[in-house]
């Protein structure tokens, strides 16, 4: 059972985290130095313990409660793969900590009711927030050791107050409620000022990352595009002068709308050109074959000589479909001259096109 309060004031991951390692020192051997219960534990033993999370992110939150003191981690001397733990009683015990992680007696921390909690507590009943109202010095403190700036908490608290009194809503504890709005927010700039410091400009030297080449590529976008279209991206952002940390995810959207530019233009274009020596007609050159009952075999056996005959005229065209469409019925029509409706058709046809009588 994981306590709400810890949870709200350092995280539910870090909450998570050290409970499942309190319930894990219990089962290993303990080492007593400095007052405190050790315990070695492997890598792999907190995989498994919380295998909803890998390893990076193990790391992160590990870190993140030694940062805030609640866990002392140190190397153990004989093995790479396992460090000694404990968890830190005195900080535990102090107001940012102060709540239990577990329901067995042996794996809670000691953790008084600290005086923040005391406040937060109020009355009991529920209020709406005065238009005066600011926090104590215990959530100050509670801040500070979560690395917050004191200027930081103060440049919010109007912000804060103005945002409840316009919601005319009421809480038991308005400190408790403060203290999760700065956590949040502090949250929010140290990502934000993460990404910021993630951010370039684009140099002459750029290049884009594995994973997008690799994306890029299982959508079917040959290399050599992707390659090609590099110059040409540098220099449409370093004429720009923008500075952003997702050059790659820029670079994956640029290809890919190019991409759709070239084959849309090649599948329509209207460049006269000499006919390639593998042509093949298209699969709707067939059906329009297919729908003059013509035989398909015949048609493919008319390729090679097609070919053949537009290789040595040297001659260009904008749609060698269209031009083997011709020559198929073309060889149709002769090679069924014998047969007596399509004599007939060839007869009229013929008459048609030499009838001058229009002319006396």
């Amino acid at each position: 059972m994981i306590s709400p309060t810890l949870a709200a004031t350092i995280g539910l991951e870090q909450a998570v985290m050290l409970h499942v390692i309190s319930e894990l020192l219990l089962q290993h051997p303990a080492i007593y130095r400095n007052c405190r219960q050790w315990g070695e534990l492997s890598q792999k033993t907190l995989l498994e313990a919380m295998p909803f999370w890998e390893l990076s992110e193990l790391k992160r939150i590990r870190k993140n409660l030694q940062e805030q003191g609640l866990l002392l981690v140190e190397p153990a001397l004989d093995r790479l793969d396992i460090a000694l733990y404990a968890i830190n009683q005195a900080a535990a015990a102090k107001p940012q900590a102060a709540a239990k992680v577990s329901s067995a007696p042996a794996a809670t921390i000691p953790a008084p009711a600290s005086s923040v909690f005391r406040q937060t507590a109020d009355s009991g009943t529920a209020s709406h927030i005065p238009p005066d109202w600011q926090p104590n010095e215990d959530i100050y403190q509670q801040c500070t050791h979560h690395g917050i700036p004191r200027d930081f908490v103060e440049q919010r608290v109007k912000s804060f107050v103005i945002y409840w009194r316009e919601r005319q809503k009421a809480q038991y504890s308005w400190h408790h409620t403060f203290l999760k709005y700065i956590l949040r927010e502090w949250r929010n700039e140290q990502s934000y000022q993460g990404a910021k410091e993630l951010e370039t400009d684009m140099s002459a030297n750029w290049r884009p990352s594995q994973d997008a080449v690799t994306i890029l590529e299982h959508a079917g976008i040959s290399s050599s595009f992707i390659k090609d279209s590099i110059p040409e991206f540098i220099l449409y952002w370093r004429e720009r002068g923008l500075v952003t940390s997702t050059w790659s995810t820029k670079f994956i959207a640029h290809v890919r709308r190019q991409w759709a530019k070239f084959t849309l233009a090649v599948e329509h274009d209207s460049t006269p050109r000499l006919i390639p020596p593998d042509y093949q007609p298209s699969d709707a050159c067939y059906e329009v074959l297919g729908l003059a009952n013509i035989d398909i075999d015949f048609a493919r056996e008319q390729i090679r000589e097609f070919v053949l005959y537009w290789q040595d005229s040297k001659q260009v065209s904008t749609s060698w479909n269209t031009k083997f469409l011709q020559h198929v019925k073309y060889r149709w029509a002769s090679q069924h001259l014998d047969s007596a409706p399509m004599k007939q058709q060839m007869e009229s046809a013929v008459e048609r096109l030499t009838d001058r009588s229009w002319a006396d």
